[in-house]
């Protein structure tokens, strides 16, 4: 009988879930050894934390020489920048250079910045800086101190690359959950379609909607998470790349689409730009739908989605 296999563990800093659908327990477990060695892969390639990934060369160069880099870390970063085109810069990778003195988001933390320094350090980040060397396959940051990273975009990437993984060693039906990001294929060992449930922003445990789907990618980006309170005011860990202050005004964003790096990558841009500029973004898209929460629990949503 077909069943459910699961595993839970922390992988990029993050909490993922693992699961497959198989008659046979030790054949699914397996699998999911193979997509955990592959998100560790991904990570390896992609952190800030190790001074030898290729992300911390690029930095570690940035304003002296360009990079050669694996084509991998080459296409996201690429796939990252047109990104950042499409949102206008709301999202863009190289936010590393926002010193974490200016936003540790600790308890601590009692006053928003002084906007003058915000602006100071928000100036290294420009996606325009990033040069791609196509034929040699190198990346270039123009600036010297600018850094790339890639939390917007890493967990998302890396849910899709296991889902990958999984369903070319033969694994018809799963989910990989980046804490939050998570991606489907397939359906329940019932055949029913997968059930997901959207954290409800002020009581993340209750799910305030639920949506059926199979073959689609999630994504949530809530300020539920990380935040802190200034002067009765919650503040999001989200950061506007512009000022370089944390945004305001919504408390969630859920995207739903074919694939998980971008669900991952629109989630944040779309809360960034705001309710009304997000959705007309959002709006434009072929394939994909969005539901956000403002801090008033008001609801609004994509013309291509009903929440009843």
């Amino acid at each position: 009988m077909k069943t459910l296999h699961k595993r839970v563990c922390r992988l990029m800093g993050n909490r993922f879930e693992i699961s497959a659908v198989s008659e046979n327990e030790t054949w699914a477990q397996a699998r999911i050894d193979e997509a955990i060695a592959e998100i560790q892969r991904i990570e390896a390639l992609f952190t800030t934390f190790n001074d030898n990934s290729q992300t911390n060369r690029i930095n570690a160069n940035a304003g002296i020489s360009p990079v050669k880099v694996d084509r991998e870390v080459f296409e996201l970063v690429k796939r990252s920048l047109r990104i950042s085109e499409v949102t206008q810069g709301a999202f863009d990778i190289t936010y590393g250079s926002i010193d974490k003195s200016l936003w540790n988001f600790d308890t601590q933390m009692t006053a928003l910045p002084d906007p003058k320094t915000a602006r100071q350090m928000v100036r290294l980040i420009n996606y325009r800086n990033v040069i791609l060397g196509e034929a040699e396959g190198s990346v270039f940051l123009k600036e010297k101190g600018m850094r790339i990273g890639f939390g917007g975009i890493g967990k998302g990437y890396a849910a899709e690359m296991a889902k990958r993984l999984m369903m070319q060693r033969g694994v018809e039906n799963g989910i990989v959950n980046a804490s939050g990001d998570l991606t489907t294929w397939g359906t329940q060992p019932n055949g029913e379609p997968w059930t997901i449930g959207i954290a409800h922003p002020d009581a993340k445990e209750q799910p305030f909607s639920y949506f059926n789907i199979s073959n689609i990618s999630v994504a949530t980006s809530g300020n539920y998470e990380k935040y802190v309170m200034i002067g009765g005011k919650k503040y999001s860990h989200t950061i506007d790349p512009k000022t370089g202050l944390p945004v305001s005004g919504i408390k969630s964003v859920t995207i739903i689409c074919p694939n998980a790096e971008i669900a991952d990558a629109m989630a944040t841009p779309v809360t960034v730009m705001g309710v009304r500029v997000g959705l007309d973004l959002i709006n434009q898209m072929q394939g994909m739908a969005c539901v956000i929460i403002d801090d008033t629990n008001r609801v609004f949503t994509s013309k291509n989605i009903k929440i009843s």
